[in-house]
């Protein structure tokens, strides 16, 4: 299943086609609350999705249906409590960040910069697909690159701590793109990567079911036609269950909780007016324009 959050935040499911979207909000056992901040039905769903899911279903043969474009779609995501995120988990992105990238914006490379490990984003910092990337006007003014990473993106359905890996998989929900848009230099990972619309999510989120090899889907990421990364999730160093595993040893996880698993190579500066797209393996692609803060 399609889950996505559109409109005044109702719960939709996309068709097979693409094109075709679903109300399911009628299908929810709790009253619709479209004021974002009220709404835990959300989170509810994540933790419930497998007893709801025959309700939900139901909906979708039942449920008003129409065309994808003539609804604004939400991030996928409803007031995450945190979103976590993994530094350098893919090796061929180790190997830019250490020979080119922290040299040129940092002029020092440190071990602790190449070492895999995780860290939080300010859940304020999420947009949707149909919203811009904004380029926030103090780092530009002082010269800064800011750079785009695509990123295979989970959401956390039952939370927990010390998750087992070989229970790790139970845990999710579903996934979905995600970008990790970042001001490059030196200082705290969360304080670069937590601005304003520096988490996009999107389209929707499609369900762990529909998923059957997390670690086998291609990653995309063009711009204005020219493609800057281009990866599979197989190349991962640490995979998904060990994600889990690791990051819920530190901090429990709690259902509707965001994990973007980190880059690939290839990450690179974006410009005010560009457009970024971005594709993963069956979870659809997005295209988010590029804007100067004003």
């Amino acid at each position: 299943m399609k889950l996505a959050i559109f409109d005044d935040h109702r719960l939709g499911a996309v068709l097979a086609d693409d094109q075709t979207i679903v109300d399911l909000t009628g299908g929810v056992p709790w009253p619709h609350d479209p004021d974002p901040l009220g709404a835990g039905w959300w989170v509810r769903l994540c933790r419930d999705f497998d007893q709801l899911r025959p309700r939900l279903e139901a909906a979708v043969a039942d449920g008003p249906r129409q065309p994808l474009g003539s609804v604004r779609l939400r991030p996928p995501v409803l007031n995450p409590t945190k979103i976590i995120a993994c530094a350098v988990n893919y090796a061929e992105h180790v190997d830019e960040m250490r020979d080119a990238v922290l040299p040129r914006v940092s002029g020092k490379v440190q071990a602790w910069m190449l070492d895999f490990d995780v860290f939080l984003k300010a859940p304020s910092s999420i947009v949707g697909p149909e919203d811009s990337i904004l380029l926030p006007a103090g780092p530009t003014v002082d010269g800064k690159e800011i750079h785009h990473e695509a990123e295979l993106t989970l959401v956390v359905s039952r939370g927990g701590a010390s998750i087992a890996e070989a229970d790790a998989l139970d845990h999710v929900l579903g996934y979905t793109i995600g970008l990790d848009i970042t001001v490059r230099g030196e200082g705290d990972r969360s304080r670069r990567k937590s601005y304003d619309t520096f988490t996009p999510l999107g389209p929707w989120l499609t369900t762990r079911d529909e998923v059957p090899d997390p670690h086998a889907l291609a990653v995309e990421l063009s711009i204005d036609g020219e493609i800057r990364q281009r990866a599979n999730t197989a190349d991962m160093t640490v995979r998904i269950p060990g994600i889990i595993a690791y990051a819920s040893s530190v901090m429990r996880l709690e259902p509707g909780d965001a994990i973007l698993t980190g880059a690939p190579q290839g990450v690179g500066q974006i410009h005010d007016g560009e457009v970024i797209h971005t594709t993963i393996t069956r979870l659809g692609e997005m295209r988010l324009p590029v804007r100067r803060e004003t």
